[in-house]
């Protein structure tokens, strides 16, 4: 799989001497994220030595001997010595007892929840990765604190639309917000700009020059719509833009800002 844990975990062994190769089932790397980022996460990834094989449908895989054997419709078996299966999660849900609290999960295993997190059962509430939206830790506490907040005093919010989404290969890659491919899809008007890290004095004294942040802005009222970043340290870099999505920061305050 060319998702995030694929990708995180293989990018780790090609960089402990491993020779990686990825098999995805669609014609792109992280599907999901801004076309521009993953093109060019996929030239980076490639130049330090992964092998990527798009557009593969994987049929099994066997063990032979001592190697692993990995079979593809309409293509050569691949032989290796580790096959890593990354290609989604599911929620963890058997054995809580659910069916014994009157609960049912959907076809996809997760436990349907109203706006305040409460599910089917009286006085049973569920969050994080057994419900629908993205399996992430932070959107996790955030909706648990939401959820107890409303208990508490009526009141519990979360803003999906400001949740970041983090890659920890090498170089990272951080997006939040919306992508120019989903402004796109939405008919919606839009101004862009980006800016490459070979420009950025850090980046050329850390050596560290592959990468660049994408921003795109309402084209109206200069609403800072999302962000999009591939380099060093952007994990810790998108937390600003995180912020200013929150306050609904606009193209022009940002570049005023020193």
């Amino acid at each position: 799989g060319g998702g995030v844990i694929g990708l995180e975990l293989g990018s780790v062994w090609q960089r402990l001497g491993a020779r990686v190769t990825v098999l995805e089932y669609l014609d792109r790397i992280l599907a999901g994220t801004d076309t521009d980022i993953a093109a060019l996460a996929l030239k980076i990834f490639t130049r330090q030595g992964m092998t990527f094989r798009l557009g593969t449908r994987v049929t099994g895989a066997r063990v032979d001997g001592d190697a692993c054997v990995v079979e593809c419709e309409g293509a050569e078996p691949i032989a290796c010595d580790r096959v890593l299966l990354a290609v989604g999660r599911i929620p963890n849900t058997q054995g809580l007892g659910l069916e014994a609290a009157g609960i049912a999960v959907d076809a996809r295993g997760r436990i349907p929840v109203d706006s305040h997190f409460a599910t089917t059962a009286d006085g049973i509430f569920a969050v994080g990765d057994v419900i629908a939206g993205a399996m992430l830790a932070h959107k996790a506490e955030e909706e648990a604190v939401a959820c107890v907040e409303g208990l508490v005093t009526g009141h519990g919010h979360v803003d999906y639309s400001t949740i970041p989404n983090i890659v920890y290969t090498h170089p990272e890659i951080a997006t939040v917000g919306a992508s120019e491919d989903e402004l796109k899809a939405a008919n919606r008007a839009y101004r862009k700009g980006s800016f490459p890290f070979a420009a950025n004095g850090k980046a050329l004294a850390l050596g560290e020059t592959e990468g660049l942040v994408k921003t795109v802005f309402d084209a109206k009222t200069g609403e800072l719509l999302g962000a999009h970043m591939i380099g060093a340290g952007v994990t810790e870099l998108i937390q600003g833009y995180a912020i200013a999505m929150g306050l609904e920061t606009t193209e022009a305050e940002l570049m005023h800002t020193i």
